[in-house]
C-alpha cells in the first residue's frame, strides 16, 4: 500500500512540475502566462483532491472489511 501512495504522490508531483515547466517555456505574454499557470494549478489541485478522496474511500472500505462490517 505504501508503494501505491508513493507512486501516486510521485506521479502527481511530476505532473505538476511538468505542467509548470511547459507553461514557463511556452511563449506567452505575462498576464496570459499567469492565467495559464493559475488554471493548471487549479486543475492539479482538483485532481489531487479527487485522488485523495478516492483513496480515503478505499481505505475506509478496507478498514470496514477488516472490522467485519459490510
Amino acid at each position: 500500500m505504501r508503494k501505491m501512495v508513493n507512486f501516486l504522490s510521485g506521479a502527481l508531483l511530476g505532473a505538476a512540475v511538468g505542467a509548470l515547466v511547459a507553461t514557463l517555456l511556452a511563449p506567452a505574454p505575462g498576464p496570459e502566462l499567469q492565467n495559464e499557470l493559475r488554471s493548471r494549478v487549479e486543475n492539479i489541485q482538483i485532481e489531487v483532491r479527487r485522488a485523495a478522496e478516492e483513496r480515503r474511500r478505499e481505505l475506509e472500505e478496507q478498514l470496514a472489511n477488516l472490522r467485519g462490517e459490510k
